[in-house]
């Protein structure tokens, strides 16, 4: 007999009880009057009165008039960027999140399978669980040579923490051999899911994606989400750092109901995380675009659950971990009490957990070392077609379009207008095996940005991005290689804002709200000096990300998305 059953049938004590609320039983849609009891860290019995099994040592937490349901499960999200998860974490847990499913794209494509490793060693220690899906981006070759070995990142999908193939995003997969279908192969020999990006993806390029992957979280409207479902894809809405597409989830729903559907932040940067909250707000959201609030919970529990095979978890029935969330206004999703593997780690408002540090190895912090050499961000004259070249456009959000454009002539060299929007856009190369090398382009679209930027916190890809004019270009890469990464901005010759990511170049160690305070810093200086995009620094860390339209940069031209072919300065 298992420790479990004495509870259960009410012989011996339990070690918690939750008493007096109403309780969210997902797989029926529906809350009940019930206690709950836990066991060595495991629910054991779910009674109406469990004042039987509440002894001397029983800790009684008292839910009359509340909701309590399960912990909460983030479907899909990116800890390996801007902060590093183990001095953050604690605010996920207010929020009643008790177990994330992350991508590793951070230190993936810098590190490969060892960039995975130890992510999963930095969060294996924290009161929250998180789960990984391994990275298909160091084996992809659509615009550049793979970096890694596939062999070494599909040995790692048989870890017990990995829950499958993270994104691929559908120009790399659809009507084309990839190498990274040898994750994928390991991925169904362990019966674990592939994950899609599937941004603008449609019709019969749907449908041959829907051979590959499980799920996918880039529908922005109801209808894409429904014809996910209709394809058998597990949609996943987000609320974010990134988007808000919970009027789509609202809009699915009514047409294809509660089972198919999960929840999720794709990310929540220090800003938003501090600011509004993790898993809490995405289910407030999902309320507000009017569905109800036990499918909105099952949303965010039980199904993520289920779709990563986290068995047990996503529901209060016996046997699963005691990962409990008490809710007293369940519209607004205020969350007061967070119990997480058995132990009580909020209550009342007060967080029991604190900060942690991980000592990563020397060369994640030392991982940004590119060139500064003059002849990196120059373009000859000659690169021009009748005074034309070809450009980045930024449009809005993660969107940038191809145009055209007559950049000024100076010592036979194209070079920026700023005063008409016209800036240098640098990537160079910071894998360990890459020589800190690239390729210069230009954007528009931007604003009328006097000065620079450069950071190395961008999609997908090892790189340093440098955007701006002059010699405050180079002075920007300059300085992110002594910081070890991250952000800087400069005007005149001066850095007037920084924010250090030195882990794996991509994620700051420093307080979360040391790190919130700096993400300010920065976004206002791109502002000062001229930045009118929507949102400025997303813009920019995206314009190496080719998993939306339509022309990004990568080390040796630009990549031309429609096309799946890198592209040259010369116009069309």
């Amino acid at each position: 007999m298992n420790d479990l059953q004495p509870v259960a049938l009410g012989d011996e004590p339990a070690d918690l009880v939750v008493k007096g609320g109403r309780v969210l039983l997902p797989e029926l849609g529906e809350f009940q009057a019930r206690d709950v009891a836990v066991k060595n860290n495991r629910v054991a019995a779910l009674p109406e009165d469990a004042s039987d099994v509440v002894g001397e040592q029983t800790r009684v937490i008292n839910a009359s008039d509340r909701v309590v349901a399960p912990g909460f499960v983030d479907a899909h999200t990116h800890l390996d960027l801007h902060q590093t998860f183990e001095n953050a974490y604690h605010y996920a847990l207010e929020s009643g999140t008790t177990t994330v499913v992350s991508e590793v794209t951070g230190f993936g494509p810098a590190f490969g399978a060892e960039g995975v490793q130890e992510f999963l060693a930095a969060t294996s220690y924290l009161p929250i669980r998180v789960a990984a899906t391994v990275p298909p981006q160091p084996v992809l070759d659509t615009f550049e040579p793979a970096h890694e070995d596939p062999d070494e990142l599909a040995n790692l999908v048989e870890d017990s923490r990995v829950v499958g193939v993270g994104e691929t995003d559908w120009i790399h997969a659809v009507g084309r051999d990839t190498p990274a279908e040898e994750l994928y192969r390991a991925a169904t020999l362990a019966n674990k899911t592939i994950t899609g990006h599937g941004a603008g993806c449609t019709g019969e390029k749907l449908q041959a994606f829907a051979s590959i992957v499980d799920d996918d979280h880039e529908a922005i409207s109801g209808d894409e989400m429904v014809e996910r479902v209709e394809n058998g894809v597990h949609a996943v809405g987000r609320y974010g750092s990134i988007r808000d597409d919970m009027a789509a989830v609202g809009d699915a729903y009514a047409e294809v109901g509660a089972s198919e559907i999960s929840l999720s932040t794709d990310g929540m940067w220090p800003r938003e995380l501090i600011g509004e909250g993790y898993m809490d707000v995405v289910v407030r959201r999902a309320i507000e675009e009017g569905v109800p609030p036990a499918d909105a919970l099952r949303m965010a529990t039980l199904n993520p659950a289920r779709h990563f095979g986290l068995s047990d978890r996503g529901t209060l029935a016996p046997g699963n971990l005691a990962d409990i969330v008490v809710i007293d206004d369940l519209e607004a999703v205020n969350v007061t009490t967070v119990v997480a593997d058995g132990e009580v780690v909020y209550h009342n408002h007060e967080t029991k957990v604190a900060p942690r540090s991980y000592e990563y190895p020397d060369h994640f912090y030392d991982s940004v070392d590119v060139s500064t050499d003059p002849d990196e961000f120059r373009v000859p004259a000659s690169a021009a077609v009748d005074g034309a070249v070809r450009a980045i456009e930024h449009d809005h959000g993660l969107i940038s379009l191809s145009t055209t454009v007559e950049p000024p002539v100076e010592g036979g060299e194209l070079v920026a207008a700023p005063e008409d929007g016209l800036l240098t856009a640098t990537l160079l190369d910071r894998h360990p095996d890459g020589d800190g090398t690239g390729f210069t382009g230009f954007l528009t679209g931007y604003g009328a940005f006097e000065g620079a930027v450069a950071t190395s916190i961008v999609w997908e890809r090892p790189g340093v991005l440098a955007v701006g004019s002059g010699d405050d270009v180079r002075t920007a890469v300059a300085h992110l290689n002594e910081m070890g990464g991250g952000w800087a901005v400069v005007d005149d010759g001066d850095v007037i804002a920084e924010l250090p990511a030195r882990v794996a170049g991509v994620c700051s160690d420093l307080e979360v709200e040391e790190t919130a305070k700096l993400y300010d810093a920065v976004e206002s200086a791109l502002r000062q000096l001229g930045a009118d995009a929507d949102r400025p620094m997303l813009a920019l860390q995206t314009l190496t990300f080719p998993g939306v339209p339509a022309l990004k940069l990568s080390f040796s031209g630009y990549a031309d998305v429609f096309a799946r072919e890198t592209v040259g300065l010369a116009p069309e």
